[in-house]
């Protein structure tokens, strides 16, 4: 079984940050995206947008991370949107009625938007 890697990259412009996840996140690559947010977190990013459209499988452990940061950022003031989940990540989210939790878009928002 080859081992599945999640990669992260991310793009700031102002405040605002942009995440882009690929790959699976779960207990192994988890702290991958956990590093990338407590980065931001440090550097007082006021918006964070998480783009999951190449996250096909996230398990109980990516959704802590996701929800950790959103309750950090939260307590600086900022906010953090979940753009794109695949209908995998989205059945999650819904499954454990966290898509009433998290702010969670459609699409990706343009960097400069709002």
């Amino acid at each position: 079984m080859p081992d599945v890697e999640l990669n992260v990259s991310t793009s700031s412009q102002g405040g605002h940050a942009v995440v882009t996840a690929t790959g699976e996140l779960d207990l192994y690559t988890a702290p991958r995206l956990q590093t990338a947010l407590a980065g931001l977190l440090r550097d007082r990013v006021d918006r964070i947008v998480v783009d999951l459209s190449g996250v096909e499988f996230c398990d109980s452990t990516g959704m802590n991370v996701l929800l950790a940061a959103m309750k950090r950022l939260k307590e600086q003031g900022g906010t953090l949107e979940l753009a794109a989940p695949r209908p995998a990540v989205k059945r999650i989210l819904q499954v454990t009625g966290l898509d009433t939790v998290f702010s969670v878009t459609d699409a990706v928002p343009a960097m400069d938007a709002g």
